[in-house]
């Protein structure tokens, strides 16, 4: 695991950043052609996009371009940040799109049923196979130790049935110019976190709310009703408190191993944030949306969230003067190492797709250059590829390209949860953030008693896992 996340990190932080242009960077945009005895010709391909962080204009121009190489292809675009609720007619009627480009930590958890259900088709042949403009293996293309882990290869049996996207930082977003202004030093533990909560009590530090009147900044927020993104937090410092090792037993549901010392420590550090008034106010009712303008117009100094962000919120108010700065999570010592957990999202092909073969072609494409540089442009993301950073460059913007400085100095860490068995009806995510979260935050639940209930869905996996082993044995 440390060998694969070292040369993860290496690979994220190659080069130096060259200048970013406000003006259209133009694209090559040059036809691709098919491969050699397959016809796509007059072939509908559909494809389903979450829209998230990253916005609809990528994909709209993506799709002219495979169109435009492929000609008598015709791709019909749903896209909805509210995807799966429309799509979700079409699973169950056994029609489902062609390609997917939804990712598992999507709040409804529907790639992580397909995954249970067995449902997703085999596409390590994509991998196994050239690229489109290149004499390359796909697979010698990605980010060494993705394709290997169990977010892609969910089953373990080497196979791959989901195909990496973007890959990207989360950590503690913060405003980049206000630190600077007021001269305050960026945490590295949790002590020094917490106490800079002193400096915003000072009455020079407040701001002026709607209403004309002076408030203190809060030190925290978060997306109040999708406290998923809180895993940004939870993960690295159970990787800092309790160590790696520990983190993969709980990622693979190991009964006992929520309910440590150390884990109690990383709960109690989300106690803490709700109940000693270090949370802004509200922030438990809301949206990603909202918390995310608040805390850019100053009403909190520091946020979950990943590079997207920037993209997400680019037509949102915020303080004068506002840059987008990123730091991991604080470590508990002095001198700990430091973890950051990496973003990720995933494209997918249902098993009953009508058009499998012009899926995979369209999964290819999305692998090109032209494609890689088109993200950028559009999306201010960065695919995850091993030459993607670089070809990246000219098109991020600069907040996007500090953010990627948070991996300095931090050992990146992957999301490696064992697929559930099929049929299994327990949602981790929903025991570790979504019934958890909010009464934590409130006061209204223990960490005791957090921990009791993951132990209790660990134990459920783990009865499930047995039932499952002996009808297959």
């Amino acid at each position: 695991m440390r060998k694969m996340v070292g040369l993860f990190l290496v690979v994220i932080l190659i080069g130096g950043f060259i200048g970013w242009s406000n003006h259209a960077v133009s694209i090559q945009n040059r036809p691709i052609p098919t491969d050699e005895g397959v016809d796509f010709n007059d072939k509908e391909l559909s494809i389903a996009v979450f829209q998230g962080g990253y916005g609809p204009e990528y994909w709209e121009e993506v799709i002219t371009m495979f169109e435009q190489a492929y000609p008598g292809v015709k791709v019909n675009l749903t896209i909805s940040p509210r995807i799966t609720d429309v799509i979700r007619p079409q699973l169950v009627a056994g029609n489902p799109p062609d390609f997917l480009a939804i990712m598992d930590t999507e709040q409804s958890g529907l790639i992580d049923s397909l995954v249970k259900e067995k449902a997703l088709l085999d596409i390590t042949d994509v991998f196994e196979s050239k690229a489109l403009d290149k004499d390359q293996l796909l697979k010698d293309m990605v980010l060494p130790g993705m394709l290997e882990s169990t977010r892609f290869s969910p089953y373990q049996d080497g196979r791959i049935y989901l195909a990496p996207f973007n890959a990207g930082p989360m950590g503690l977003i913060y405003n980049k110019n206000l630190f600077r202004e007021k001269g305050w030093k960026l945490p590295e533990t949790w002590d020094e976190f917490f106490a800079l909560d002193e400096e915003l009590k000072k009455e020079d530090h407040f701001i002026v709310d709607e209403q004309g009147n002076k408030k203190k900044r809060a030190l925290f927020t978060y997306q109040g009703i999708y406290p998923n993104y809180l895993e940004e937090i939870m993960y690295p410092s159970i990787a800092n408190t309790a160590g790696i090792d520990h983190l993969k037993q709980i990622f693979a549901y190991e009964p006992g191993s929520f309910r440590t010392k150390e884990v109690k420590k990383v709960l109690d550090t989300f106690a803490k944030l709700g109940t000693k008034g270090f949370l802004m106010d509200g922030t438990v009712a809301l949206n990603h949306t909202q918390s995310q303008t608040d805390m850019m117009l100053g009403k909190a100094v520091f946020i979950v969230n990943a590079t997207w962000m920037e993209n997400e919120m680019k037509n949102s108010p915020r303080e004068p003067g506002f840059e987008f700065g990123m730091i991991p999570v604080p470590v508990f010592n002095k001198g700990d190492q430091r973890y950051i957990l990496t973003s990720y999202e995933q494209f997918s092909i249902p098993a009953r797709a009508k058009n499998p073969e012009l899926a995979k072609e369209f999964l290819k494409f999305l692998y090109t250059d032209a494609s890689v540089k088109l993200f950028a442009d559009k999306s201010n993301g960065v695919y995850a590829l091993k030459d993607a950073k670089e070809l990246s460059k000219p098109y991020l913007s600069p907040g996007v390209y500090e953010m990627f400085r948070a991996y300095d100095g931090a050992t990146t860490i992957l999301q490696d949860w064992k697929a559930l068995p099929k049929g299994s009806e327990i949602d981790i995510k929903t025991e570790l953030f979504k019934k958890a979260m909010t009464p934590i935050m409130t006061g209204k639940m223990t960490t005791d008693e957090w921990m009791e209930n993951v132990e209790k869905a660990f134990g459920k996996i783990q009865a499930e896992i047995a039932v499952e082993v002996s009808h297959t044995s």
